[in-house]
């Protein structure tokens, strides 16, 4: 439940492209556990192509946490999150720069905001394949709250065809013995 006692599920979306990618996902639960947020359930990881980008940067590892009650209001969950990110070196120099960790407020319920701090639901979700993947595997019947469209629908008519697929430990070792990193 909310502050004012509503049942709600916020969902947020989770990369890193700097350094120890999966160390920083796992940070960023860790914070968010540490910041009283409730984290029911992690999409899998994703390794993903940078979309929107001018710069070269390394590949992103990407993933969805679905929060549940109690949640503070949108926005002081948006403040939360920007101090976790904030605390494991996330420092906005630039405008879709590299990064330890992003972590976007995606959706709270229903929710719809639009001021200069935070806009919910998140005004890129739709567009991006790196975020409505995991976002899918969670909540595939779940729809978008201005669309009406379900997740999942939103995912098989997405323009985007930037790379994501399933990333495990294993491989990621498999490729090192292999000599491909």
């Amino acid at each position: 439940m909310n502050e004012s006692g509503e049942s709600v599920r916020a969902y947020v979306g989770m990369g890193s492209n700097l350094g120890d990618r999966a160390g920083h996902l796992l940070l960023g639960v860790r914070g968010m556990l540490s910041a009283a947020l409730r984290v029911a359930r992690l999409s899998s990881v994703y390794e993903t192509e940078p979309v929107g980008v001018e710069d070269e940067q390394p590949a992103y590892l990407n993933m969805v946490a679905e929060l549940r009650a109690p949640l503070p209001s949108p926005e002081e969950l948006l403040a939360r999150l920007l101090k976790i990110e904030y605390a494991l070196g996330r420092r906005r120099a630039r405008p879709r720069g590299a990064r330890t960790l992003d972590l976007d407020l995606l959706l709270y319920g229903g929710e719809r905001r639009d001021t200069e701090f935070l806009t919910l639901p998140h005004p890129r979700l739709h567009l991006r394949r790196f975020v409505l993947v995991p976002l899918a595997e969670l909540a595939p019947d779940a729809r978008h709250p201005l669309l009406g469209l379900t997740f999942a629908g939103l995912l098989a008519d997405v323009d985007d065809d930037s790379e994501v697929k399933l990333w495990t430990p294993e491989r990621k070792s498999r490729m090192k013995a292999e000599g491909c990193l």
